[in-house]
């Protein structure tokens, strides 16, 4: 086996079966780069090497997305991924990714002002996008993102609209706003809205029953008046399985985050996604005085730990929670201390 570099990567050249094969160590360190090579050396020996099949990243991200549609609740999410991962590398063979070009990728998306958590999302799913190559037998090797560092999430930040902010709703079209409104006032993800099927609303009992994917749990939300009053305007028009879709098409939406992030330019917000609704329900909901255990099962979340970061927006109950203190604490009697006498 012969170890060089192209660029700052080195690559490692030698044959199998008469047949002269080229890949990529993936880093730019030559430690690192003769460990991997020493790996591969053994599983020619031991005649455990397998090629990886020429595919690229776009084509195999074609296949994982038909995949997930049939498997996957957040397919959606998925398909917005690929189209950043598709624009960054795309074009690359499988084999050809390394740590140092996803490193690339995740400081550019920081420079796209993406947040941590977004390219840490994405770069997650790249790491699974190359495990379910390789149970395909379609890739062969180590991971490349199993030597990426995922980038600090603060996640006790939580963007919620105000009630002022809700003016981004006068800014939607009128099936948005619907969705909006819908969102803001269950805590649903996109996905569960755009996936919620007539079969899953009692509107008998204003109660939704899901199955959640994420979590492998049912989930059941209470529906307040106003999304009581939004599932009843689709009711009148339903035309399919699905509660909410495309008026254009008649069938389920495909994506409504280029519609949201419109309305927002509209409104003149920023830092607003599909998520943000969520939180907004979930802060709204600690600051009126809900327990973090029902917050939890409102959510789906499965651990009440999950829930913990809403836990800070609920500075009424916190001042309430003092003031019993205070208030107690003027029926209280400060009794003098007796000096013992000596010889007592």
């Amino acid at each position: 086996m012969k170890l060089y570099q192209r660029g700052r990567v080195w690559y490692l050249t030698f044959y199998v079966r008469g047949k002269r094969v080229q890949e990529s160590t993936g880093t730019s360190d030559r430690r690192k780069a003769e460990k991997f090579c020493a790996l591969r050396l053994s599983e020619v020996e031991r005649g455990e090497y397998a090629q990886s099949a020429k595919i690229t990243l776009a084509q195999f991200g074609q296949q994982y997305l038909d995949y997930a549609r049939a498997n996957k609740r957040s397919w959606l999410r998925d398909e917005q991924i690929m189209t950043h991962l598709n624009t960054a590398m795309g074009a690359a063979q499988l084999g050809d990714i390394g740590a140092l070009q996803i490193e690339r990728y995740k400081l550019d998306r920081l420079k796209q002002s993406a947040s941590p958590a977004t390219v840490n999302r994405e770069v997650a799913l790249l790491k699974h996008l190359f495990n379910m190559a390789e149970v395909w037998q379609l890739f062969c090797g180590r991971n490349p993102v199993r030597g990426v560092k995922f980038l600090e999430e603060d996640n006790l930040q939580v963007r919620s609209l105000s009630e002022a902010e809700e003016q981004l709703l006068q800014c939607c079209s009128p099936y948005l706003q619907d969705m909006v409104t819908f969102a803001i006032n269950t805590g649903l993800r996109l996905g569960e809205i755009l996936n919620l099927r007539w079969e899953e609303v009692d509107l008998e009992h204003a109660v939704i029953k899901m199955l959640v994917r994420k979590s492998r749990r049912m989930l059941e939300v209470p529906l307040n008046d106003e999304a009581v009053a939004v599932i009843n305007g689709w009711c009148g028009l339903r035309k399919c399985e699905y509660v909410f879709y495309n008026p254009e098409t008649g069938g389920q939406w495909k994506d409504l985050w280029l519609g949201l992030k419109k309305a927002c330019r509209k409104a003149g917000l920023k830092d607003v996604t599909w998520h943000t609704f969520r939180h907004t329900f979930a802060s709204r909901l600690t600051r009126n005085g809900a327990d973090l255990v029902t917050v939890k099962e409102l959510l789906g979340h499965s651990s009440v730990s999950v829930t913990m970061r809403y836990a800070h927006t609920n500075c009424e109950a916190k001042r309430r929670a003092v003031g019993l203190i205070a208030r107690n604490g003027a029926k209280m009697v400060t009794l003098p201390v007796l000096k013992q006498k000596a010889g007592w």
